[in-house]
């Protein structure tokens, strides 16, 4: 199995500052993140005029878009720090907006099932990752045939629970392993538990090719309140305990490692029980 890839997600905790934006971007790569993504959404292309006109909520949230000129200085920024770059379209002009920027692209479990923004991002050529939060095998399996239909580029699927944030108990990781043998492709997490054993479990068990989690750089991002987003002292030992996992596999052959050769000659002789072995006694000086 190969090492996951960790993707930490800024969300709409950027303040649409680009400053603010450019340290997400260096804090992942520090942490040891493979790559870090944004979202790129208009409320009033998000949410029906029904609930814009009767939710002062859902209006406020205009303060959370990104604005579309960050872009090439996010990719820049991503590039410089040796990090993959990725946002999330969230209406179908972002697509072509995105393109020129990223390495990847990423569809919400919210909008599985909107079969032309998928076709989009299939037809911009990029890999895709998709996440799969409150889908069912049908709404994933018909997700995967419309992408599949239009492009021949890599999709993972990311097994997501959308709760926010995610109890232990309902993280449901033996998903990742059905989602595999369903449809043949790499699989991973986005997390929303916040919790280190959900991901060291979701790796090694599960062998989740791919680690997404929301990331908050000092509990002052708009999504931080609602008790998803990571922070990166947590999240940087995390990422670490995961990845030194991969240091014990070893070669599966049973014989004595280097660490061991010296004690090899201290334990029991045969011939008589008792430590170490003849040969060391004899030359033993204290």
């Amino acid at each position: 199995m190969a090492k996951p890839i960790f993707i930490s997600e800024v969300s709409s905790n950027h303040s649409q500052n680009i400053e603010r934006s450019k340290d997400f971007i260096r804090k992942s790569a520090e942490i040891g993140c493979d790559a870090v993504k944004f979202q790129l959404f208009k409320i009033d292309q998000l949410f029906a005029p029904e609930i814009l006109s009767k939710s002062e909520e859902h209006r406020r949230r205009k303060q959370w878009e990104l604005p579309l000129d960050f872009l090439p200085e996010l990719s820049q920024c991503s590039k410089e720090n040796d990090i993959q770059f990725s946002c999330t379209p969230f209406y179908l002009k972002a697509v072509e907006e995105l393109e020129p920027f990223v390495d990847f692209f990423k569809i919400a479990s919210y909008e599985l099932l909107w079969d032309d923004l998928i076709i989009e991002c299939a037809k911009a050529n990029k890999p895709l990752i998709l996440s799969t939060g409150m889908a069912d095998l049908n709404e994933i399996a018909h997700a995967v045939s419309t992408f599949k239909a239009h492009s021949s580029q890599k999709l993972t699927l990311l097994h997501t629970i959308s709760a926010y944030p995610t109890p232990v108990e309902q993280a449901n990781l033996k998903a990742i392993e059905t989602l595999r043998e369903q449809f043949g492709c790499d699989v991973g997490l986005s997390d929303h538990s916040v919790s280190p054993a959900v991901i060291l479990r979701a790796v090694h068990r599960w062998q989740a090719s791919a680690v997404e989690f929301h990331l908050d750089l000092d509990e002052q991002g708009e999504e931080y309140q609602n008790g998803h987003c990571w922070l990166p002292d947590k999240i940087q030992q995390t990422i670490a305990l995961a990845q030194a996992g991969f240091l014990c596999d070893g070669t599966g052959i049973k014989e004595p490692v280097e660490s061991e050769l010296p004690d090899r000659e201290w334990r029991a002789d045969p011939s008589d029980g008792l430590r170490p072995f003849i040969s060391i006694r004899k030359s033993f000086n204290g």
